[in-house]
């Protein structure tokens, strides 16, 4: 009785005998499948199987090596190349899942278009905002130039003619009289005669008397009939006179030659006064005597007809309107005679 043993595989194990032994192809299969799946070669291991025969029947080494460069499935079940490889499978699995990373939802390109649309403005919208914007530039610059630097008045009266007539406009200089600088001698000036010129409370008594002097000051309401446009003849600490009719003004005794400026036939005063200006007032007058309510139609009155400093709006420049009669508003050299007489004006 033989006691003859089976080879070895190559692998070392006994080699399956009997009716239930996996066919050699069978068991390849199964080698090659773990090797792809574990990242070893499968060329490697289709090779290493290709000693074993030599026909085209049983040289399955070749086969397989055939299979697994064409990217043909290597599976233990449906034999070999009948279905895709495992490893296969995982690469297009992750490529594809890769791929469904990097490209957005059908919902957020619907939302990416949106937005775009929405981020676009039409020109028109686009130029109307724009204008909008000037215009509101253009107002809030006219406001705070009305407030703090120069402002319209138009003349309400004949009692500056002809240096200012009835209906001009005359722009005021806000800012004549700041940063230390005070009226002076034949300056035409713009002020508030509230308390003085015109009797009524020098504050605003209630909400919407302040409001109104705030759009006073912003040039959003009428001046009224508060503002008055003078010249003015004397400062604090001078002494002003008149003789009456066919004399003329004079300051701290120098005669005051009006003539460039008075109305035509008119006297320099037809009312005789003789006063000193109180420190922080000024003696104003109008250039058309005959027509003009001033200082001294209020000698009697309290404030005696002098008006404060802290009233002056500002300091008339020039007239802007109508165009025939643009013109600036300089100081007229008649009171060049009368400086350092005294006043206020002669200390700086």
């Amino acid at each position: 009785m033989s006691t003859h043993e089976p080879s070895a595989d190559r692998d070392g194990c006994p080699a399956p005998t009997g009716a239930d032994s996996p066919s050699r192809s069978a068991a390849v299969s199964a080698v090659v499948s773990g090797a792809v799946s574990s990242g070893v070669a499968p060329v490697a291991v289709a090779e290493s199987g290709a000693g074993t025969g030599s026909g085209p029947g049983s040289g399955y080494g070749a086969g397989v090596a055939s299979e697994v460069r064409s990217g043909a499935a290597v599976g233990p079940e449906a034999g070999l190349g009948d279905a895709p490889s495992e490893a296969a499978e995982a690469a297009e699995a992750s490529e594809a899942s890769a791929k469904a990373d990097e490209r957005p939802e059908d919902g957020a390109e619907e939302d990416v278009a949106r937005d775009g649309e929405e981020d676009v403005e039409e020109p028109g919208r686009s130029r109307s905002r724009d204008l909008l914007l000037l215009v509101g530039i253009c107002l809030l610059s006219l406001l705070l130039v009305n407030a703090f630097v120069a402002r319209p008045f138009a003349v309400p009266s004949a009692s500056m003619e002809n240096t200012l007539r009835t209906g001009d406009r005359l722009v005021a200089n806000k800012l004549a009289y700041s940063f230390g600088s005070r009226p002076q001698r034949g300056d035409v000036v713009v002020f508030d005669g509230t308390g003085t010129f015109r009797k009524g409370p020098t504050e605003p008594t209630g909400f919407w008397d302040g409001l109104r002097s705030f759009g006073q000051d912003l040039g959003l309401v009428p001046a009224g009939d508060s503002i008055y446009v003078k010249r003015v003849i004397g400062v604090g600490g001078d002494r002003v006179t008149s003789t009456g009719p066919g004399g003329r003004i004079t300051v701290n005794g120098v005669p005051v030659d009006e003539s460039s400026y008075l109305a035509p036939g008119d006297e320099p005063s037809n009312v005789a006064f003789d006063v000193v200006v109180p420190p922080g007032a000024l003696w104003v007058m109008g250039d058309h005597r005959s027509a003009s309510r001033d200082s001294r139609d209020h000698l009697g009155e309290p404030g005696g007809g002098f008006v404060p400093e802290d009233k002056v709006v500002g300091r008339a420049e020039w007239v802007v309107f109508p165009v025939g009669h643009w013109t600036s508003l300089d100081r007229p050299a008649a009171f060049a005679a009368t400086g350092r007489t005294g006043g206020h004006g002669d200390q700086r």
